[in-house]
């Protein structure tokens, strides 16, 4: 048995928290927000997860060193724009070579620096690691078959961790591929906004796996130019994650995309989802390293204008489908043309 705190008392954290305890693990939830640790301690149920019940063994909690000390584990399962002020906020407390695991998924807009990155820099004595993969809360949370990855710097961490997490319900492959793991997490979010946008403006299937097929492309040009493995973005962390965040209604960044496509502004979107849309975080943040690496990704650019500089959703199509014209894969060779000679 472990001691795992959960850094956040949202749907995730919460969803983590129930697979841990039924792991057989010593389960504490951390909010920074009393209310939230109210509602959870009275009603042992999440409000964004209707129907799974809280184990009455879990602990909530809005103390930091009960939530840091002596732990195992820390879970850190705040929104990504949380990542900075709550590392900060604990750092005192963390032990040497104690492990966290970041569970969220981002890019920092005003450094451009994924959230592991983060974490170590407010946090460097920390053992850091990432968990991503297509998986809901709302149905990790209800025990529906999920495959996830953990990604860490020394194989002995992924493999602790994954011991932790790992049962008949919630499978666990490991990588040494951190880098690739966050940035196919974080930009798909943004790839998800301009699949909802299209689902708002009324197109079809068609649309939508050309955004998914093109969006993995723009992914994993940006992110083996940055030095993440290409064969991550092709796996769970990449194609597998962008497929159920673009084509899922438990995607809250597919459903504020929707919002935006039927003519809501980006601000009137995400106060009706009523949760953090990554996307919106990462968007400008994914064209800031579009630049800096000299690598195309006109998705993400369309979805900046939509967001950001008032470009309606219907324009920011046509202008993708009118790009210049262009091969599908650009390094594959034309055969040699071979001339028939007259009999």
């Amino acid at each position: 048995m472990a001691k795992v705190s959960i850094i956040g008392g949202g749907s995730w954290g919460i969803a983590l928290a129930v697979l841990l305890q039924k792991n057989g693990h010593e389960i504490c939830v951390w909010s920074a927000l009393e209310k939230e640790i109210t509602m959870l301690r009275e009603f042992h149920e999440h409000k964004m997860l209707p129907g799974v019940k809280l184990p009455e063994e879990i602990v909530f909690t809005t103390e930091d060193r009960e939530a840091v000390e002596g732990k195992d584990l820390l879970v850190m399962a705040v929104a990504s724009s949380y990542t900075r002020e709550t590392s900060h906020r604990l750092s005192g407390l963390v032990a040497p070579k104690q492990k966290i695991l970041n569970v969220a998924k981002g890019i920092e807009e005003h450094t451009v620096m994924t959230l592991s990155e983060i974490i170590e820099q407010e946090i460097p004595q920390a053992d850091v690691a990432v968990m991503s993969g297509p998986s809901h809360a709302e149905e990790v949370g209800r025990g529906i078959p999920t495959t996830i990855v953990v990604g860490a710097k020394t194989k002995e961490t992924a493999e602790y961790i994954r011991s932790l997490f790992m049962n008949e319900v919630f499978r666990v492959y490991i990588t040494p591929d951190i880098l690739g793991m966050e940035l196919g997490g974080a930009l798909k979010n943004v790839v998800a906004l301009a699949a909802g946008i299209a689902d708002g403006l009324g197109y079809g299937d068609n649309t939508k796996a050309a955004l998914i097929t093109r969006g993995i492309t723009e992914i994993a040009r940006l992110g083996t130019a940055m030095g993440g493995k290409f064969e991550t973005f092709c796996g769970l962390t990449g194609i597998g994650d962008l497929i159920v965040t673009c084509a899922s209604m438990h995607s809250r960044n597919r459903r504020a995309g929707i919002l935006i496509g039927q003519g809501k502004t980006c601000e009137e979107a995400m106060a009706e989802v009523k949760m953090v849309v990554e996307g919106v975080y990462s968007a400008k943040a994914a064209m800031e390293l579009a630049r800096k690496y000299k690598v195309q990704m006109p998705i993400i650019e369309q979805v900046n204008a939509v967001l950001f500089e008032g470009r309606s959703a219907a324009q920011a199509v046509k202008e993708l489908m009118l790009r210049d014209k262009k091969l599908e894969v650009s390094d594959l060779p034309w055969p040699p043309v071979t001339v028939q000679q007259p009999v």
